[in-house]
């Protein structure tokens, strides 16, 4: 080894034993007779002193610049009185140098590395391997370790084995696109990359594998918003023999274990995790991922407007829809500007407007109020609002009409400082749609995927009515983030194909597109679920980061490009030939 101790090593226990460290050069600080520097490495910060005395050695650190590589020796001793840093595990003491060795020089980094300074993204992804030697990156790099390998300790303990599945898979076009690699030796034939394991882990429930872990890589070609990445890592169960609860209650116990051991400075809210089902989630709270470290709930005023002069309000429950208010305390203070972001807000996610009503101590203010007529103080009276309080509504079809309300939620916490960060918020949302109507095509698709088993109290109505139908899913929400979900699965082919037939998937398509599946139900499939947990997302909630590509060493942009390593990028023609491909010019 070319080092004795690690930066992060030494201590008082230390003090006048030779060490050896090597590590990059973090700060340099000349103070005329002394230099000082703070020697770097994954482990933490050494302060190392060169004198005058040690000649060579001090004209040698005259030279060296930040991020410079050294292989320093000397001796281990106190620091003077007061110049201790209580905030460094290696503060009490300081290597004083004998000898110093440049093992690799460096340029001026495009950015500083030893202060969290605001770095534009595209900098820092094109220097990804510069940006990752930050404090905060090696952090969440160590952070992320911390979280696969208490899963991985977790689920071994609940006697499951981690199965690896493979990377290469038959297209089996499930909702998303997927990414295609071309056969070399067959020509015209592609493999994919997996969406998920989905089927991959059902057929090791067919296996008799029974309990199945894996933290596997996933791939999605879709257009990149929000924080979504091409590729992304899941942890996943496969259980046989089990219903609903079981596979919760197992997820519900690995969260727990890795909030306590990662997060104890932060209060879990309630334990076990509450259960609501989507419609009450949406009903409450506008949201199937509602945050409940803060209250807000909505409240259903559709029959007080039946009839009502506001005709936005009145032609909504004469076509069967919804009318859903909710009220804010306080938020009479907000101005004119608040409530037109508010308004932009419910905008973009699907609402016409956002009307309202602000509760004064002598009178309603609101441009619908004289059109609500004595419906307005029924509102008043039914939400429990109070002078200083605003009620914002939502009117139009369940569930979609709520979504905007929401939105509108989410933000007035925000801005009354209602949410308390010391607060973990964990919830199950249970019974989802089982199918959904396209906007666009109007065509039935499932909610989850075609795996997904019906609600048990749904499973003889499905076919005739799929719209009402409740599948047997369940998802896991934290501060109102979905973090992953889940579902109990379909093991019986004739049940599997009664769901198909909602989605218009024929025999023909079925046996093409899962054939492979299909035959394996024949073989004696037992009861079988599952759930899918968000790793990214997971590391970046745990590390209180703002994106995804924080917590992954090597992620893709906004616009799904590789900035350090230029990817995607064009191939030699011969090797595309090869492929038997032929690109077509754009015109």
């Amino acid at each position: 080894m070319l080092r004795t101790h690690t930066c992060g090593e030494l201590s008082a226990k230390t003090v006048k034993e030779t060490a050896t460290l090597c590590g990059w050069v973090h700060r340099r600080r000349d103070h005329g007779g002394l230099i000082f520097i703070d020697l770097r490495d994954r482990y933490g910060f050494t302060q190392v002193v060169i004198d005058p005395d040690h000649g060579d050695a001090f004209l040698l650190a005259e030279k060296v610049r930040p991020e410079w590589v050294l292989q320093i020796t000397g001796t281990v001793r106190k620091r003077l009185e007061g110049a201790a840093r209580e905030d460094n595990p290696t503060g009490e003491i300081e290597v004083l140098v004998d000898d110093v060795k440049v093992l690799n020089e460096s340029k001026t980094p495009p950015f500083e590395i030893d202060q969290e300074k605001e770095v534009g993204e595209e900098l820092r992804l094109q220097y990804r391997y510069l940006d990752l030697r930050r404090e905060r990156m090696q952090r969440n790099l160590k952070l992320r370790h911390n979280v696969c390998r208490i899963v991985r300790e977790y689920f071994h303990a609940q006697h499951f084995l981690e199965v690896e599945t493979p990377i290469l898979i038959k297209g089996t076009p499930e909702g998303s696109r997927e990414y295609l690699v071309p056969s070399r030796l067959y020509h015209g034939n592609f493999y994919v990359l997996p969406q998920s394991p989905q089927q991959l882990k059902q057929l090791l429930m067919v296996a008799g594998v029974d309990r199945y872990v894996q933290i596997p890589r996933c791939f999605r070609d879709e257009d990149q918003r929000g924080d979504r990445q091409p590729e992304f890592t899941q942890f996943e169960l496969e259980m046989s023999f089990v219903e609903q609860n079981d596979v919760i209650d197992i997820m519900e116990g690995c969260f727990l274990k890795l909030t306590k051991e990662l997060r104890p400075d932060l209060k879990i809210q309630k334990e076990p995790f509450p259960r609501i089902t989507f419609k009450e989630a949406m009903e409450k709270y506008g949201s199937d991922k509602p945050d409940l470290r803060f209250g807000l709930e909505c409240t259903n005023v559709t029959e007080l407007v039946h009839g009502c002069g506001f005709k936005v309000f009145a032609d909504v429950v004469e076509k069967k829809g919804i009318v859903y208010a909710m009220n804010v305390p306080g938020a009479a203070k907000f101005s004119r500007k608040d409530i037109d972001e508010l308004t932009e807000i419910a905008r973009n996610h699907g609402a016409g407007g956002l009307a309202y009503i602000v509760v004064k101590s002598d009178e309603l203010q609101s441009p619908i109020v004289k059109f609500l007529g004595d419906a307005a103080q029924a509102i008043v009276k039914e939400t429990g609002a109070k002078p200083g309080d605003t009620i914002f509504f939502a009117a139009g079809e369940f569930p979609d009409a709520l979504t905007p309300l929401g939105e509108v939620r989410k933000e007035c916490a925000r801005r009354l400082n209602m949410i308390d960060e010391s607060v973990w918020s964990y919830l199950w949302v249970v019974d989802f749609p089982m199918f959904e109507k396209s906007k666009e095509t109007g065509a039935v698709g499932a909610v989850h995927h075609p795996f997904t088993r019906p609600h048990p109290d749904d499973v003889e109505v499905f076919a005739k009515d799929p719209l009402s139908a409740r599948a047997n899913a369940y998802d896991l929400v934290l501060n109102g983030v979905e973090v992953g979900g889940g579902s109990m699965r379909i093991h019986e082919r004739d049940l599997q194909k009664k769901v198909f037939d909602v989605l218009q998937i024929t025999d023909e398509d079925a046996e093409r597109r899962f054939g492979h599946l299909l035959k394996a139900f024949e073989y004696g499939a037992p009861p079988h679920g599952g759930i899918a947990m968000g790793l990214d997302r997971v590391c970046m909630l745990f590390a209180g980061e703002p994106n995804i590509r924080e917590v992954i060493a090597f992620p893709k942009d906004q616009k799904a490009k590789d900035l350090m390593l230029g990817a995607p990028s064009p191939m030699p023609e011969e090797q595309i030939a090869e492929l038997g491909i032929r690109f077509i010019e754009e015109e």
